[in-house]
């Protein structure tokens, strides 16, 4: 048998959204490959798109926390801080998340007002460790995508993608044949909740 403890497992993520024009199409390339995810959704296109929403937390993936309006949080007041996390978390309930709310700010900022709400909420902030279309000459074709990803990855990575709109039509074709590569080296593509607890289970 393998020696290997922990599993190889990494955390694919996608942030923004859900829209209803292309939420079967992504569920459709997850579903073939057995693969689950956690998606970082924005509660406004949530709110206008709550089928989607439903439809994933139904196939198994996780919905998360992206804030309502995706404004930075960079001198927000503390009760706008609350309201844009929590009007998003009643969103996530509604559609069927159970378990914790994971949170991923946007732009990744954490200053002064939104770590200190999040200690207070027991929130955990989940960001990222690969986010290849973050750069316009990786992101130009899925291939590029495939190749940043696999050049970079390790038991434990989380990667980031923004499949949802036209523009990130590369990001979208990347996803399956991404998956299919992680999967052939031997990793299990998972929720950041799945991730997690794999990461514990080898404490003890």
């Amino acid at each position: 048998a393998d020696a290997r403890p922990r599993e190889a497992v990494v955390a694919l993520t996608f942030d923004d959204g859900p829209r209803d024009v292309i939420v079967d199409s992504l569920i459709a390339v997850l579903r073939e490959r057995g693969a689950r995810a956690t998606f970082f959704v924005t509660g406004r296109e949530l709110a206008e798109a709550p089928r989607a929403g439903t439809k994933l937390v139904a196939e198994g993936h996780e919905l998360a926390n992206h804030t309502y309006s995706h404004r930075r949080m960079v001198f927000v007041s503390p009760s706008r801080i609350r309201e844009e996390v929590e009007r998003t978390d009643s969103l996530l309930r509604a559609a069927g998340q159970r378990g914790p709310l994971w949170f991923r700010p946007p732009y990744a900022y954490k200053l002064v007002g939104l770590p200190r709400y999040l200690a207070s909420t027991g929130r955990t902030t989940v960001t990222w460790s690969i986010e290849p279309d973050s750069y316009s000459d990786v992101a130009e074709t899925p291939e590029g995508i495939v190749q940043h990803v696999l050049r970079r990855v390790r038991p434990g990575s989380i990667i980031l993608l923004h499949p949802w709109y036209d523009s990130r039509r590369t990001s979208r074709e990347a996803i399956g044949p991404l998956i299919d590569s992680l999967q052939r080296r031997g990793y299990r593509v998972e929720t950041v909740g799945a991730l997690l607890a794999a990461a514990g289970s080898g404490d003890g």
